[in-house]
């Protein structure tokens, strides 16, 4: 096309587009683009800052390896996973929250009432929960819980050669209620990597690089949308500010010192190793039907 200005690029970007094969992809594509059209006029996008959006993308997939992906990470950083989260979150169901990078498939099996905790450094904690329907509140059959989360340094396993692979770690069934238990020790806050374009981001805005403690969660059960989330601590202090705006209000759960053995469920494994004072969190998981 000739004769392209500022004000016209963006329909000639369009008109390119016509005999796109996928009409979903021609959708997408053309309102990107306008959006970024848009951007550079509104900020009079230099030449230096355009270049340097550039590099910060060249040397992100230099540093993007195994279990560090640089991109997912400013796509966290910017908020843009967060929002696919919540804008794809079922209706009636328990919120959509971050994966993380830190995820391993493949993990051994762990029954109801098992234990992650093993003796290891932490405050030893004990998780109860439900998954249930998000319509109806019933207890749902058939569901499989993957379970992960860092260790009392703060670090995952998958990161942390000092750890045992798959510390922390496992895929348990719930009974046929829906219920599940697990010992474990309480989650630790930690930064997300900054060595890198996303640590420049937020050095540039004066942002921190913190992450409040969570429990990671992927709930599935036949007939029902899978559930990818995370569990927050109610007295985390980055609650707030996480890096990565993956809090919602429904995903906090208070842990609570407890010294209450006898309510602890029976088939709980490290029932009779906890300490005189524990922690304990009760939590319900809602799906809904696909």
């Amino acid at each position: 096309m000739r004769n392209v200005t500022p004000e016209t690029i963006t329909k000639a970007f369009a008109a390119y587009a016509t005999e796109a094969s996928n009409p979903r992809a021609r959708e997408v594509l053309n309102s990107l683009a306008k959006h970024l059209h848009a951007f550079v006029v509104e900020v009079r996008l230099t030449h230096a800052e355009w270049r340097a959006g550039l590099d910060g993308l060249a040397r992100s997939g230099e540093i993007t390896e195994e279990g560090r992906d640089e991109f997912v990470l400013l796509s966290d950083l910017l908020g843009v996973t967060a929002l696919v989260d919540m804008i794809n979150t079922p209706p009636h169901s328990t919120s959509c929250s971050n994966l993380g990078p830190y995820h391993q498939r493949g993990t051994k099996e762990i029954p109801n009432g098992g234990d992650f905790w093993k003796g290891q450094a932490g405050q030893p904690s004990v998780v109860i929960g439900h998954v249930v329907d998000g319509v109806t509140g019933e207890g749902i059959s058939g569901v499989q819980l993957d379970l992960w989360q860092n260790a009392d340094n703060g670090e995952y396993s998958k990161a942390d050669p000092n750890q045992p692979p798959g510390n922390y770690h496992g895929v348990m069934r719930c009974a046929e209620d829906g219920s599940f238990a697990y010992t474990t020790t309480r989650p630790r806050p930690y930064k997300v990597p900054y060595d890198g374009p996303g640590g420049d981001l937020l050095r540039a805005l004066g942002r921190d690089a913190w992450r409040p403690a969570h429990l990671h969660v992927i709930a599935e059960a036949p007939g029902y949308t899978s559930l990818v989330t995370e569990i927050f601590l109610a007295d985390e202090e980055f609650l707030d500010c996480d890096a990565v705006f993956g809090v919602r209000e429904d995903l906090i759960v208070n842990f609570t010192p407890s010294q209450d053995k006898l309510s602890l469920p029976s088939h709980l494994a490290a029932k009779q190793h906890l300490p005189e004072t524990f922690l304990r969190a009760e939590v319900t998981i809602r799906l809904t039907r696909s």
